[in-house]
This record gives structure tokens, sequence and C-alpha cells, in this order.
């Protein structure tokens, strides 16, 4: 019998446990696995500059693990307070275990 996919590769979801550095971390804790949160909120509660935060951010939507409402790959400054982001929920389980360690 001929599988078409390895069953044992698909079981394990990514393949490898996602690294964070501590602000990746902390801005994924800071957005939640909910609805998501407003930049605006996110600059109150991560106490980060704007540039820092936006650098993060940007960093994190180039991965994948990280969405805009608007669907854009990259925020600027001036577009950061009004963009809401969310958790991408095909990574929602893995980022869960990796914030977990």
């Amino acid at each position: 019998m001929t599988r078409c996919w390895n069953e044992s590769s698909y079981k394990r979801g990514m393949g490898r446990t996602p690294k964070l550095n501590g602000r990746e971390a902390g801005l994924l804790r800071g957005i939640g696995f909910g609805i998501g949160v407003t930049g605006e909120d996110l600059m109150e509660r991560m106490q980060m500059s704007a540039e820092d935060l936006c650098d993060v951010l940007n960093t994190l939507l180039d991965i994948g693990y990280v969405e805009t409402a608007s669907m854009k790959e990259r925020v600027t400054v001036e577009e950061l307070g009004k963009e809401n982001f969310e958790i991408n929920p095909s990574y929602a389980s893995d980022l869960k275990q990796a914030l977990r360690r």
C-alpha cells in the first residue's frame, strides 16, 4: 500500500518548534490567542517605542505567525495604531507550546 503523505510528520504539526526571542514572545502574549488587538492597545501594553514594535511585528508578519485584519504584509509606524493584529490560527497550537517553555 502506498501512502500519499507521511503520517508521522502530519501529526507533529509544523515539524519544528518555533524559537522566539523575548520581545517576540511578549508581543504574542500581548496579542493573545483570542480575537486579536489593535496596534494602539499593543503600544500601551508593550511599553516599547513605535519603531521597535513595528520591527518585531514585521518580523512576525514575515514569518507568518501574526496576521493583520487588512492582510497587509508589512506595517509602518503611521499605520500601526489603526491596524488590528491577530495570531495566525495555523500556528496557534505550536506557538502556545513555545510560549509555555
